[in-house]
């Protein structure tokens, strides 16, 4: 990095000023030149770390992520992603690039880098006679099942509404149809992308076929999207759906029951289980709130009728607390879990994908669930398989179509002081959960900024090195969970 960049950047200490202000202040003034002329090319905003809107615009959803880019830009369409691309090679800024900001690794703000903003991108608009979507990437779940529902139509999204669809796309995508309609990626039909050259092309089945193939589940390696386009479903405007909420005392009887009613469920059927502390929810005794409970989450796709039928074992399981297992508006319970993970909490994730459940990893559910370090904290499993296992494993760069649950160790907490102890917690598990294990990871639950991408990418990862070859052979998108080009 030259000695203008630095000046431009702030990188610099008190000691070291003069110098460099003797040394480059002819060139320094062509350097803010050129960050002025940068900004002049824009229809959205520049950010400096002069500007009140710096902070709020480097932070991010993980409060462990402290992150100083050099200049932030809130893009406000296509052509300014464009530009941004264009001036980070021009002037060798690392490119962060942040949709939701949900990332829990934090991949979307880097020291001393341009972060290239996307979430005043927002425009969504649905086809209800196509059942398409086309999806801006700055738009979070809520804002996409707001519109679609309007229609009484969804895709496949995640479970926590504030997730950006860009990330979650990116990186895969599950939520609670996509046991009857597949993973977010499956229900791509196109996007566009700007490249590492600084262009912008179209990526389809039929148009850029390997580019399309890497972004289903690829994350950010091989461009900057600017647009989705997604299938749609009939889904709701009501589904029958809540949780079943358990004394932690039972979990190993409970699990077990569980266990044979996930086995049998048709695809329509999902149910999820959450050990946690009782949240304060008014549909929980009061008596128990702060007591630690098993929560089974249940939801079906189909007909109200048929549910209640279906779901009924489920809810027959055991002698629960609380039963709100009832009609919900399909948004309403897309957000239904909101309130547990919010913005600003510390964060720290491990997970596994498994193909059964055994009796050892229900006694590793107990021991592990007695010891939960945090009130914020949770061992959350959720059921896989149906429509997303019946994709074969090399039809997208998502490779994980054995998996009939994944587990995500959501560690939360307040206190900086708790860090260790959380983040030991979280990875001792990890490693008694590691011989019951596929031994793939879903690539939006990696919390380090480098992951194992062997893990998260599998079989597909010689593939995605060569699509990374040819779309982004210097690697300018690489903070992210990197596939490196071939040296």
């Amino acid at each position: 990095m030259d000695d203008t960049l630095l000046l431009v950047r702030g990188l610099y200490t008190q000691r070291t000023y003069v110098r460099l202000v003797k040394k480059v202040v002819a060139t320094a003034i062509s350097a803010e030149e050129a960050v002025a002329e940068f900004e002049g090319t824009l229809r959205g905003a520049l950010v400096r770390p002069s500007d009140e809107r710096y902070d709020e615009g480097r932070a991010v959803w993980n409060a462990t992520i402290d992150k100083h880019p050099a200049l932030i830009v809130k893009c406000a369409g296509t052509a300014d992603v464009i530009s941004s691309v264009a001036f980070a090679k021009e002037h060798s800024y690392p490119i962060s690039v942040k949709g939701g900001g949900h990332n829990i690794a934090g991949r979307a703000v880097e020291d001393d880098a341009l972060m290239i903003d996307l979430s005043p991108m927002n425009a969504i608009r649905v086809d209800s006679d196509a059942k398409t979507a086309r999806v801006e990437p700055g738009v979070v779940l809520n804002e996409l099942d707001h519109e679609t529902q309007a229609f009484g139509l969804a895709t496949p999204v995640g479970y926590n509404s504030t997730t950006g669809v860009a990330g979650l796309t990116l990186g895969g995508g599950f939520g609670w149809i996509s046991r009857k309609y597949g993973m977010t990626v499956d229900n791509l039909i196109s996007a566009d992308v700007v490249t590492a050259e600084g262009e912008l092309v179209h990526a389809s089945e039929t148009e850029n076929e390997d580019l399309f193939w890497g972004l289903r589940g690829g994350g950010g390696n091989f461009g900057i999207v600017t647009s989705f386009e997604f299938e749609l479903h009939d889904v709701g405007p009501t589904v029958l759906s809540g949780p079943i909420v358990h004394p932690f005392e039972d979990t190993a009887t409970v699990l077990a029951e569980y266990r044979t009613f996930a086995a049998d469920a048709p695809r329509d059927a999902t149910a999820w289980f959450v050990i946690r502390h009782a949240p304060p929810l008014p549909f929980i005794p009061e008596e128990w709130h702060g007591r630690k409970v098993l929560i089974l989450a249940a939801f079906y796709a189909g007909e109200m009728s048929e549910g209640e039928a279906v779901l009924r074992p489920l809810r027959d399981i055991g002698d629960p607390i609380a039963d709100a297992v009832g009609p919900h508006p399909y948004a309403g319970w897309q957000q239904a879990f909101d309130g547990l993970a919010e913005t600003g909490l510390r964060n720290y994730w491990k997970s596994h994908n498994f193909v059964e459940m055994t009796d050892e990893m229900i006694d590793n559910f107990v021991e592990y669930g007695e010891k939960i370090p945090s009130e914020g904290t949770e061992i959350a499993c959720a059921q896989l398989g149906g429509a997303i296992n019946d994709v074969p494993v090399e039809a997208t760069a998502y490779p994980h179509r054995d998996a009939e649950f994944t587990m995500n160790l959501h560690t939360q907490w307040e206190d900086p002081e708790q860090d260790d102890e959380c983040i030991a917690w979280a990875r001792d598990m990890h490693e008694a959960m590691t011989p019951h294990a596929t031994g793939g990871v879903y690539t939006n639950f990696v919390p380090e900024e480098v992951g194992d991408q062997q893990a998260a990418y599998r079989e597909n990862y010689d593939r995605m090195v060569e699509v990374k070859n040819e779309w982004d052979p210097e690697n300018l998108f690489r903070l992210n969970h990197n596939v490196e080009p071939a040296k």
